[in-house]
């Protein structure tokens, strides 16, 4: 079981760092178009996400109908310039994210030995809660035009990868200043992911130190 868990812990941070640093590159430097870049990396945060939820019981099949449902609306909306595609694309992938984290925080707060696996599991759920934000700052404002400014793109037609840059810059508090929310509802989200950007690192050093005296004890 435990040889499982490292392998869906790795699965799952590869998946995030490719969806978080090989596809906006790609993006940035034109080798795919803007709606061949979404389709691929929501499919792939999802299809090699889910690879994750393995071994979860109800999790395991709850996951996959969500990524489902989540790389079927990517396609869509693709293909089709309506914007109820992307906002319920948005929503599944949210509710896939949200099992994600759910089900690596319980293993991973649950563990009481330093390991390998632990940390790889500490990385993985900080890097999907910062998607999750990223997407839940996309679905406001299609809900809300105008919740943000400083982007570069039209922001209410669908993803762009500056969400992602806008959700770690505001969770690690760095605070650049070139985009910001507008709306209270946006500004709202902001700060509470920075409060518990903040609370996430402290929470983990201070859990890390306790579970590394506890096995020096027990050894």
């Amino acid at each position: 079981m435990q040889m499982q868990q490292e392998k869906n812990f790795s699965w799952l941070l590869s998946a995030l760092l490719v969806f978080l640093v090989v596809v906006p590159i790609a993006e940035d430097i034109g080798v795919i178009s803007g709606p061949t870049m979404r389709l691929f990396m929501f499919t792939w945060l999802l299809a090699f996400g889910v690879w994750s939820l393995r071994g979860f019981g109800k999790f395991f099949p709850a996951g996959m109908a969500f990524a489902v449902v989540g790389i079927v609306l990517s396609a869509l909306s693709a293909q089709s310039p309506s914007s109820v595609y992307p906002l319920l694309s948005f929503g599944a992938t949210f509710g896939f994210l949200g099992i994600a984290a759910w089900c690596t925080g319980k293993q991973v707060l649950t563990f009481d030995r330093i390991n390998a696996n632990r940390v790889v599991g500490t990385v993985s759920l900080y890097l999907l809660l910062g998607v999750m934000w990223s997407v839940a700052y996309a679905i406001i404002e299609m809900l809300a035009p105008g919740s943000f400014t400083g982007f570069s793109q039209v922001l209410s037609q669908g993803w762009s990868s500056e969400w992602l840059y806008f959700s770690f810059v505001t969770m690690t508090t760095l605070g650049y200043g070139d985009l910001a929310p507008l709306s209270a509802t946006a500004r709202t989200f902001a700060y509470v992911q920075a409060v518990f950007g903040q609370f996430y690192i402290a929470i983990l050093v201070a859990g890390l130190v306790s579970a590394y005296i506890t096995e020096r004890q027990r050894a």
